[in-house]
């Protein structure tokens, strides 16, 4: 339920081509609906413009496939993040309309188009073995209505390739930066663009790398202006806030 079916709703039973009983059925799981497993959030897009997403990890194939099939019921494009090709094959039994990216390990169903602000999203890699994380922040935003442009492999190591990319990147309303190893790409960033940055670090690295924590706290200690960071290997939780700027 978001505020155009709520507000079709009102309308119709102001117009009388609806029954207050009728309208009141339609409301009944208006809050939540209860499917044993998992308590969808009906009422979050009205809350926050988003729908709910589904966060695959932990979850069988079956109760996924549950999950996006009483979301197909609403009308609201779909999200599930870390999810395998198992769940994804089991998804396709009731959704073949579904789109699995490999790569950022998301299952999408587009219902709905929404209106894509003019300006873009910038989503930057320090190296190939990112795109993972970088690839999540993608599918997260298009899929809530935003244009991305992907810069990739332009880490420290060869800094020189990002300096190429400058003019498309200060043209982008919104930064995501993503990096592992010691982190150091979104303060290079920061500190040549004047949008938000939001750094993503990732797990990629050798041993004192710490699995993510080396990025993380380089990201954090950052002397760059303009950077808030999100954690290890949260792409999902990049593109959703970086949506939401985008479209304010």
């Amino acid at each position: 339920m978001n505020h155009e079916h709520l507000g079709k709703l009102l309308s119709d039973v102001k117009e009388g081509s609806m029954s207050v009983e009728q309208a009141l059925e339609k409301l009944r799981d208006f809050g939540s609906t209860d499917l044993g497993y998992a308590t969808i959030d009906n009422h979050r897009e009205l809350r926050t413009g988003y729908p709910e997403v589904i966060f695959g990890q932990g979850k069988t194939a079956e109760q996924v496939a549950g999950i996006i099939g009483f979301m197909l019921t609403r009308d609201n494009n779909i999200l599930a993040t870390r999810v395998t090709e198992e769940t994804y094959r089991k998804v396709l039994e009731i959704c073949p309309e579904a789109v699995y990216n490999p790569v950022a390990r998301t299952i999408t169903v587009k219902r709905k188009e929404t209106n894509i602000p003019s300006s873009f999203i910038s989503i930057i890699t320090a190296g190939t073995s990112d795109l993972p994380v970088a690839e999540e922040a993608a599918v997260t935003a298009e899929i809530f209505g935003n244009r991305v442009e992907r810069v990739v492999d332009v880490g420290v190591a060869g800094i020189h390739r990002l300096y190429t990319k400058l003019p498309l990147i200060r043209q982008a309303r919104v930064h995501i930066v993503v990096a592992g190893m010691e982190g150091a790409l979104p303060s290079i960033v920061g500190g040549l663009v004047d949008k938000p940055v939001i750094a993503v670090p990732t797990s990629v690295g050798y041993g004192a790398s710490f699995g993510g924590l080396s990025a993380l706290l380089g990201m954090l200690t950052s002397c760059a202006s303009g950077i808030s960071v999100v954690n290890i290997d949260n792409g999902f939780g990049a593109g959703f806030l970086a949506s939401m700027i985008n479209r304010l």
